[in-house]
């Protein structure tokens, strides 16, 4: 009788120390990876751009032109996006975790930002949403994950860490694009678009571009979620970012002194549009045109050097100054008119819509 209790005793101590579905077999870290992608997954979403080309006899014939991730962040279907998956789409096809198949419709999009939101008509119980995170607290070194939809292999999750912060980038129509997050999380083509979470399943960046054409080396970058929190309202509600601007044409002057014309650091104002801040404010444009070499210079007009008393050498530092901002903003101009330094308070005005 003895024995048999001590047989029964070991084996209730026994089955308590059985793994359940292996899990304690897992590390904490391997756990929180199952965690976030199980929380995380059903918002992510597979976008198809479809372009139509048309046969001799000018029939249509739909084709896939390229493939890039997406992710839920609204109960109406709202997806945020890369610019350059939707762009020139003629049809787009939105597919979701359970394999349904939605048209999708472009409501808005920032090429400055190689962002976009598509909006789909799904029931919402056929997918979840994922949160936005303040990208301002993360720190180099902090871990990541990237889930996406990579050479089209769907739901796909990779892990690293942040590799750098501040980074800046080329977006596809040539601007600069600031801030950048870059990670070593492995992404590939077909990643574009996707979230870049951190570890409590919070958005934090959108995965945009890699370095190299192949594939993932180590280096990928996302744009920061408070870059899309901050144009997020204007896509939604007018389908493009209002940015304000200063009504100027600025031609930085390291190009006149590569000619040799000896010039200070900044950005000359080669014209002045008239009725926008920059000429309510005073500033003035080149009064005149002078030859250098094989080059006609405009000249005569004032040099930028500060706003609000940080350098302005390039055009993505006044991009930075200003477009960062919203109308009714007002900025500290420094600049150099003829030799005299003098500044001017100008109350910004939204860019008008061509």
């Amino acid at each position: 009788m003895f024995f048999y209790k001590h047989l029964v005793l070991f084996l209730v101590l026994a089955l308590n120390f059985v793994p359940a579905n292996g899990v304690s077999r897992l590390s904490i870290d391997e756990q929180e990876n199952i965690r976030i992608y199980e929380k995380s997954s059903r918002a992510v979403v597979n976008i198809s751009n479809i372009a139509v080309n048309y046969d001799f006899f000018y029939r249509a014939i739909p084709a896939e032109s390229g493939s890039g991730t997406g992710f839920i962040i609204g109960e109406s279907g709202i997806i945020v996006t890369n610019y350059h998956v939707v762009e020139n789409a003629s049809k787009l096809v939105v597919t979701l975790s359970n394999n349904s198949q939605w048209p999708g419709k472009l409501i808005g999009a920032d090429p400055n930002n190689d962002l976009a939101i598509v909006r789909i008509q799904a029931p919402v119980d056929s997918y979840d949403i994922l949160e936005f995170s303040n990208s301002n607290d993360i720190v180099v070194g902090q871990k990541v994950l990237a889930l996406g939809n990579p050479f089209g292999l769907r739901q796909t999750l990779t892990t690293g860490i942040i590799s750098a912060l501040g980074r800046t980038i080329a977006a596809k129509n040539g601007r600069k694009i600031e801030g950048i997050i870059q990670t070593d999380a492995a992404i590939n083509p077909g990643n574009s678009g996707g979230p870049l979470l951190d570890s409590e399943g919070k958005v934090i960046g959108i995965n945009t571009a890699i370095i190299g054409s192949a594939g993932s080396v180590g280096i990928g970058f996302a744009v920061p979620s408070n870059t899309a929190l901050r144009i997020l309202p204007d896509l939604l509600e007018y389908g493009y970012v209002r940015r304000p601007w200063l009504g100027i044409e600025p031609i930085p002057t390291v190009y006149l002194r590569r000619i040799g014309i000896d010039v200070p650091d900044g950005l000359l104002i080669a014209r002045v549009v008239i009725g926008a801040s920059a000429d309510q404010a005073g500033l003035r444009g080149a009064t005149r045109t002078v030859k250098v070499g094989r080059y006609k210079v405009p000249w005569g007009g004032d040099i930028i050097t500060h706003i609000n008393g940080s350098p302005v050498f390039t055009m993505e530092d006044l991009a930075q100054q200003i477009e960062t901002r919203k109308s009714g903003d007002e900025v500290t101009i420094s600049y150099i008119r003829k030799e005299s330094v003098d500044s001017v308070i100008v109350k910004l005005v939204l860019r008008p819509r061509s």
